[in-house]
């Protein structure tokens, strides 16, 4: 697994181990206080076989094995939202971590979204699946850094932000400098609140090292994954937002591109499991798992 790291700036800024999924695309991070040692583990992903559909945990126990190897004691599973285009690894790194799982409260109003779109008026409880629901605003603690949470809805209605000393950690808003920005297509986006949600995250300190949720090199001369680029840089470059872009400007360039994109081709499967934290579907009278497919549905 492609692997990189953020260092520490001083006091007050934690270590960043950056690891790349490349079969879903997707960034995962373990965020460090190097006072402590305590850590965070941020959307780290479970491995899926689509053409089988089978559910692995290979490069999550990689990424717990480089912890240990670092004596990095987890102390929190985070996830910025429900992930279409990779399953979450939480509830099973709850298990083989002991650290509480979490993820916005807004998962309620997407499960609530999800159940009738499954057609499933039973299915997904975040209230047991997770172990905190933040709301925007709140704050808990790593180690002896403070994390602030901020709700930046628009890729979806309920997707988090967490801050932690000059590194936030953006989800799919923000994608690398050279790329612009994530879709806003999804059952619950809108491309208007995530210009609002890319604003926001505009607003924090220049020096923030904002680190985005996926990559797709290679990108022009670029062969390696890209994990972040700071508040000034995105500001300057982006394609999207960069030089002061309007809401207008954006939401158009925004929709037409997303007009021209296919669903993931995970995302049917990736929902059922990542509403309910990362757990497979209740299994039926034979004791096996099913996926429920909508068909004719997107």
């Amino acid at each position: 697994m492609f692997h990189q790291t953020s260092p520490s700036r001083g006091e007050g800024s934690p270590r960043v181990e950056c690891f790349y999924d490349k079969p879903s695309g997707s960034c995962q991070y373990i965020v460090v206080d190097e006072a402590t040692k305590k850590g965070a583990l941020i959307d780290v992903v479970a491995d899926f076989d689509t053409s089988a559909a089978r559910l692995r945990h290979d490069s999550a126990q990689e990424i717990l094995d480089f912890a240990k190897s670092e004596g990095i004691e987890i102390e929190w599973v985070l996830d910025t939202h429900p992930h279409a285009d990779h399953m979450m690894a939480s509830a099973w790194l709850k298990e083989k971590s002991g650290a509480p799982n979490a993820i916005g409260d807004k998962v309620r109003d997407i499960a609530r979204l999800w159940r009738d779109l499954y057609h499933m008026p039973d299915a997904f409880d975040p209230d047991r699946d997770f172990d905190r629901l933040f709301a925007d605003g709140e704050s808990f603690a790593l180690g002896d850094l403070e994390v602030q949470v901020i709700l930046s809805p628009g890729h979806t209605l309920g997707s988090i932000t967490y801050v932690i000393g000059d590194a936030a950690f953006v989800h799919d808003t923000f994608m690398a400098v050279d790329v612009g920005t994530s879709r806003a297509d999804f059952p619950g986006g809108s491309s208007s609140e995530l210009y609002d949600s890319l604003t926001r995250l505009l607003a924090l300190p220049d020096e923030t090292r904002l680190f985005h949720g996926h990559d797709y090199p290679p990108v022009g001369d670029r062969k390696d994954p890209a994990f972040f680029a700071t508040v000034a840089e995105q500001k300057a470059d982006n394609p999207h937002v960069g030089a002061g872009r309007s809401r207008e400007e954006y939401c158009r360039i925004r929709d037409e591109r997303d007009a021209t994109l296919d669903l993931p081709d995970r995302m049917l499967h990736a929902l059922q499991v990542n509403l309910r934290g990362g757990r497979l579907p209740e299994p039926e009278a034979d004791g096996k798992s099913y996926f429920k497919i909508p068909a004719n549905r997107f």
